[in-house]
């Protein structure tokens, strides 16, 4: 089966000379969760945009659902659905109205029966007759997600879906994702919130400075790149951490009486076993631990600033 999106060896140069993408080479896989996180102008939206035929690429190939994106348009964008950042809709015109003339732009026979069961998935229904104008921001989102899937696409794109809507819009938002992913769509989203991709994403991609510098299985990643803390709280103080054990990652807190352990996931058997044992022959004692793993964004945190 071939990837719902692949691109290759995309570059995106603006006419003022700024290069927003430089050789970038993904594919995304039919059915997955997939988390494209990085910092503010690091080309996250630029490739969105270009995948979604609303900006043109310099260079490279992109196929969504095996069509290409440039010489066989109408078939890619059908294949795809889109929530942007913006809220931009047609303020005078009613919910059912704007969601159902949306899955008319492509090209696909009125459904009235598709377009309430979105609405209703989205707490929309009691709203259909309302203008767009006379919505909440929370409710206007709500109408961009369901103008995204009017035409029942296979590929599903949310830019930054959750920035500045409440809790309960996002809680809502998340189970519809859920649902949409068990139902074979295949999701790829931009977001602020790295909590949400660590809890919501199959892979997370890295994108710094226009160049994706990471793509990877999410608990692979954490795995691979996460740290663990053990933290020791020492049954008496100490003034330093005893010359024997310099070789170690060890910490000592401001008072002495705890002591801090860094190690990577992969030698967490061995690691702490070899600490408690040299402890002990130390005559340093402790009377409780406990272990903190990196989170993802550290580890995103740390990949962007190795980038720069």
């Amino acid at each position: 089966m071939h990837p719902d999106i692949s691109v290759t060896n995309l570059y995106k140069t603006y006419a003022s000379g700024h290069q927003a993408l430089k050789d970038i080479n993904l594919e995304i896989r039919r059915g997955e969760i997939f988390a494209l996180l990085g910092p503010n102008g690091a080309g996250k939206t630029t490739l969105i945009s270009i995948i979604c035929g609303i900006v043109n690429h310099t260079s490279g190939t992109v196929l969504a659902d095996g069509h290409n994106i440039a010489s066989d348009y109408r078939a890619a964008r059908a294949r795809i659905g889109l929530v942007p950042q913006e809220l931009n809709t047609d303020a005078f015109e009613t919910v059912w109205d704007t969601v159902s003339f949306s899955r008319g732009l492509f090209g696909k026979a009125p459904n009235p029966a598709h377009i309430e069961k979105v609405l209703k998935s989205l707490s929309l229904w009691d709203k259909r007759d309302s203008r767009i104008m006379a919505l909440s921001g929370g409710m206007k989102r709500r109408v961009m997600i369901a103008k995204a899937l009017s035409h029942e696409p296979q590929i599903l794109f949310l830019d930054e879906p959750t920035a500045g809507v409440d809790v309960e819009l996002r809680r809502d938002m998340w189970e519809l994702v859920r649902r949409l992913r068990e139902s074979g769509v295949t999701i790829i989203l931009t977001t602020h919130y790295i909590e949400e991709a660590e809890e919501m994403a199959d892979r997370i991609g890295v994108i710094s400075q226009g160049q994706l510098i990471l793509v990877e299985d999410k608990h692979t990643l954490m795995r691979k790149l996460g740290k663990k803390e053990l933290r020791l709280h020492l049954q008496a103080p100490l003034e330093s951490v005893p010359e024997s054990l310099s070789d170690l990652q060890l910490e000592l807190s401001e008072d002495g009486t705890e002591l801090v352990y860094t190690f990577d996931t992969s030698e967490e058997r061995t690691g702490i076993a070899t600490l408690l044992r040299r402890l002990a022959e130390q005559g340093v004692d402790f009377k409780d631990l406990r272990t903190r793993e990196s989170s993802l964004e550290e580890i995103f945190v740390n990949l962007v600033k190795a980038k720069v």
